[in-house]
């Protein structure tokens, strides 16, 4: 790949000299100042920045912290005089400038830090490149797990309107029990989800037995509490709904024990 890279020197026989080091290898773009320099990051994507420090009007730490907020993946690489080594510090530690080079430098060093240069930002590119496919995945995933809800939700009111009102005042009075404990978006999230669902098993099952309106028998008591591992059984098989099911397993057990499937107590 051809990469693109960008040199800035207000000097034109440094321009020259770096141009003829990198032209065979690279696409090579020149400034005489900061400021035109600016003018190309707006239009044009570089891989690699080369710019001098000192230069009238704009100095090369001034150019490359602006250069930085345009372009953020650019590597950047300032040649500078031992003398301001010092201004350097700041820069460098906060990821503006990649390394710098000083003057006079030596052809195959710098040939070589610009090798590694291109390297990272390839690095980079493709850090990017996953960052924005997981964005994408994690979308596509939100969107299923909604649409799952909605359609469990449909279900629910089909089978049972009150079952559905139910399910609903459960997910908002969850909701507001996990604002007071500080929950994060995300807890929040999941809780709301798995409160919402936790009579979701119920829709396998008669409609006598999951009458949660009406006195029920030991037999329809135990087998509505079936109903939340069949609800479980039926989240586990969506990916998305994992920890949506986990939290769902549980929320028959009771304090005393007496609960089911686990008889989990008190603080277990």
């Amino acid at each position: 790949m051809n990469h693109k890279i960008l040199i800035v020197d207000d000097e034109e026989a440094n321009l020259r000299l770096l141009e003829r080091l990198f032209r065979l290898k690279y696409n090579v773009v020149t400034a005489t100042s900061g400021g035109d320099a600016l003018e190309l990051l707006r239009t044009h994507d570089f891989a690699l920045i080369i710019s001098d420090q000192r230069m009238p009007g704009m100095t090369g730490i001034e150019f490359l912290k602006r250069a930085a907020e345009l372009r953020q993946h650019t590597v950047r690489i300032i040649l500078t005089g031992y003398t301001d080594v010092t201004a350097l510090v700041e820069v460098i530690n906060s990821g503006v400038v990649y390394r710098y080079v000083a003057k006079p430098w030596i052809n195959e060093d710098l040939q070589q830090t610009v090798v590694r240069a291109i390297e990272r930002y390839e690095t980079i590119k493709h850090q990017y490149a996953l960052t924005i496919q997981n964005e994408r995945l994690l979308e596509n995933v939100d969107r299923m797990k909604r649409l799952c809800v909605r359609l469990i939700g449909e279900t629910l009111d089909l089978k049972d309107s009150f079952l559905h009102q139910h399910s609903r005042r459960v997910s908002g009075y969850a909701t507001a029990v996990g604002y007071r404990l500080n929950l994060d978006g995300a807890e929040l999230e999941q809780l709301s989800l798995a409160a919402f669902l936790h009579d979701v098993g119920k829709i396998g099952i008669p409609d006598d037995l999951s009458d949660n309106h009406s006195p029920h028998t030991d037999e329809e008591h135990r087998k509505n509490k079936i109903s939340a591992e069949r609800g479980v059984q039926m989240l586990a098989s969506i990916p998305e709904m994992s920890d949506v099911a986990a939290a769902i397993r549980y929320h028959t057990e009771h304090f005393d024990g007496t609960g089911c499937p686990e008889n989990l107590a008190a603080e277990q």
